[in-house]
């Protein structure tokens, strides 16, 4: 399971691949969300993409997403804080397909 939950906060394992093509999450494999952003390592732009992508997908503000480990790495764990569970374990599920 790429994602788990722990009092009411989502983590989720991502494997970021910088200056792709486009921004997009290519899928799940090996328990990571796999996750390609136009932008650079550097200066937390990429880190700042993933952040922007993931929100737009599950339907949570910027703020309450944060990468929790990983911030100079590819291999990220990344934190949701929200209410609204069902949610985002739809658009986890979705996201997973």
């Amino acid at each position: 399971m790429f994602y788990s939950r722990k009092d009411g906060i989502f983590f989720i394992n991502v494997r970021v691949t910088t200056k792709a093509s486009k921004n997009y999450i290519r899928g799940v494999k090996n328990d990571e969300l796999l996750v390609s952003v136009t932008a650079v390592p550097e200066n937390n732009k990429a880190n700042n993409a993933v952040i922007d992508l993931i929100s737009k997908k599950i339907g949570v503000p910027k703020s309450k997403i944060q990468i929790i480990s990983g911030e100079k790495n590819r291999n990220k764990k990344i934190s949701i804080d929200s209410d609204n569970i069902e949610e985002i374990l739809s658009s986890l599920s979705i996201l997973k397909s």
